[in-house]
């Protein structure tokens, strides 16, 4: 097996990380993302840096996952906490390191830009993205997340 690459995203980018979004949104969610929406939401992050950034893992050239960095300010840590977000491997990828190569990735990155730290969602049933994260030094933390979506 060929060795990961891990980069950022580009633009030329775009259509996979659609792709990936809407196939991780009817796996873990049984949702049905509209195209059109998510794609401006994608290409959003790449006109507004402040929002965040994504990278891609390639193995052998082709990009075979990817995910999502957005920043949430803590006055009580003084710095930005680093959200991982739309985290999707391609299905004949999984359980090849995809996954733990575009976190130590983020990981390295958010030292380096002295981020308080790293957070990110799981669902409340998948036990094994639970053990992978537990297993990469994250801690589950004692708060539920309430949402009201959408607004109007």
């Amino acid at each position: 097996m060929s060795a990961l690459q891990i980069r950022p995203a580009t633009r030329a980018d775009l259509p996979a990380l659609v792709d990936w979004n809407a196939a991780m949104a009817r796996e873990t969610e049984g949702k049905t993302l509209d195209r059109a929406v998510l794609a401006r939401g994608v290409a959003a992050v790449f006109d507004e840096p402040r929002r965040g950034f994504y990278l891609v893992a390639e193995r052998a050239g082709a990009a075979v996952g990817g995910l999502l960095v957005t920043y949430e300010w803590s006055d009580w840590r003084c710095g930005d906490f680093w959200w991982i977000q739309s985290v999707y491997v391609e299905p004949a990828a999984r359980r090849g390191g995809v996954f733990r190569a575009l976190y130590a990735e983020v990981e390295r990155r958010a030292r380096a830009a002295g981020a308080a730290g790293l957070r990110l969602y799981v669902e409340t049933e998948n036990r094994r993205a639970q053990a992978t994260y537990e297993g990469l030094g994250m801690a589950r933390c004692h708060y539920f997340m309430y949402e009201r979506s959408p607004l109007g």
